[in-house]
């Protein structure tokens, strides 16, 4: 059940879909604005017809009065269909036309709530004005026999005022609601736009996840298989170590592709079933890559890597993996080294280095994406990151982290 399906059930300045501005008075009258109009003039043409009778009762009015009175007052009546279009000029009118007809009373009083309602406040003030200057006209002009001169122009000022009033506080009862819907409107603007932005940051860790976990795989997996192509006479043994590489390679590409698509289905729970890399995990992925035939050498200073932050161990991981992969990508056959240091209290500190390639190799194409992610990765856990050409032609890559004490 939707504000949309019930909106017949509201005013045209609160059932129009696009916030009231300029197009006041243009709106088009929803069923309720035809029973409220209705149910207006009924009133207004009830309190005339109240008031010719009380001027019928006179029996010194003469009849030409009478007849004056009930056409000028069933005009007003009529007048009030319009007062939508034109509020400010229906009241203006009816209270010039009040001051010396008593049986437009009541279509004044309808005229001036309507000038209330959907008029800000300098106009309802400037008409509100003219009706109460104008209350004691018509007492003075055509006084009634029952009511004294004071009595009539009190009730000529508190009528108007009572009605204006009422209008007045519809306005800004609707003026509520229309501000309420707009904030509203915004928070769901808001909302959506923070959830795209979440999904996108979602996107660009989980491909930054993928790239460097999945790229030291696939890398492993194309050395050998190139070895496997152009050496198709190699020995036994090592075609068979080539092709253990390829397959442990391929097996673990498949439980990291898993984990990670895991992630993408259960967002919100843990990493997955597999533990997740630590400083001290630097020794397995250093004998990986030296299983794959690269030069690798580790030199771990950190007197216990098990007691490093999780985060910051993680972040070491990927920083030494992608390295290794880039050193296996755009150097092969380069001895490697890997250096770590610190302490809590003193902070973390990885670099990767590999000098100029000895021997021609086929250039792989990169897109740096993997440095960026680097940076980016050491910029969210607090450190920073460099990286670029040695002068002997090799290449480095350097990374300070936090270790609180």
């Amino acid at each position: 059940m939707t504000r949309t399906e019930y909106r017949w059930l509201l005013p045209s300045a609160m059932a129009d879909p696009e916030l009231p501005g300029d197009r006041r008075g243009r709106s088009r009258r929803t069923v309720r604005d035809w029973v409220v109009d209705l149910t207006a003039f009924l009133c207004a043409a009830g309190i005339g017809m109240l008031a010719a009778a009380a001027i019928e009762a006179d029996r010194s009015t003469p009849e030409g009065i009478l007849a004056a009175d009930i056409v000028i007052g069933a005009l007003a009546c009529c007048a009030l269909w319009v007062r939508r279009r034109w509020p400010v000029g229906v009241a203006v009118a009816l209270v010039l036309v009040a001051a010396v007809e008593p049986v437009s009373a009541g279509a004044m009083l309808v005229a001036l709530f309507g000038v209330a309602v959907h008029r800000p406040f300098r106009p309802v003030a400037a008409v509100g004005a003219l009706a109460l200057a104008l209350a004691p006209v018509q007492p003075y002009l055509r006084p009634d026999p029952d009511t004294s001169f004071l009595g009539a122009t009190v009730m000529g000022v508190l009528l108007p005022l009572l009605v204006i009033s009422w209008g007045m506080v519809v306005r800004s009862r609707r003026q509520l609601v229309v501000t309420l819907r707009e904030r509203a409107r915004r928070a769901e603007t808001e909302a959506a736009l923070r959830a795209e932005q979440a999904q996108r940051l979602a996107r660009e860790a989980i491909a930054r996840e993928m790239h460097d976990v999945l790229a030291h795989r696939l890398t492993l997996l194309s050395v050998h298989a190139g070895a496997l192509e152009f050496r198709p006479d190699a020995p036994t043994a090592e075609v068979a170590r080539a092709a253990g590489v390829i397959r442990d390679s391929a097996h673990e590409a498949l439980q990291d592709l898993r984990e990670i698509i895991g992630v993408l289905r259960s967002p919100g729970e843990s990493d997955g079933d597999r533990p997740q890399p630590t400083l001290a995990s630097l020794d397995e992925l250093v004998a990986e890559s030296r299983l794959a035939g690269m030069k690798v050498t580790l030199d771990n200073r950190v007197g216990d890597p098990a007691t490093a932050p999780a985060a910051t161990g993680r972040t070491v991981y990927r920083i030494a993996q992608e390295g290794l992969t880039n050193a296996r990508k755009h150097a092969p056959g380069a001895e490697v080294t890997v250096t770590v240091t610190g302490a809590p209290g003193q902070g973390l500190t990885v670099e990767v280095r590999n000098p100029a390639p000895t021997r021609p190799f086929e250039q792989v194409p990169g897109s740096g994406q993997g440095l960026i992610g680097l940076t980016e990765r050491a910029t969210l856990a607090g450190g920073g990151l460099d990286h670029g050409p040695l002068p002997d032609g090799g290449f480095r890559v350097r990374a300070t982290l936090p270790w609180p004490a």
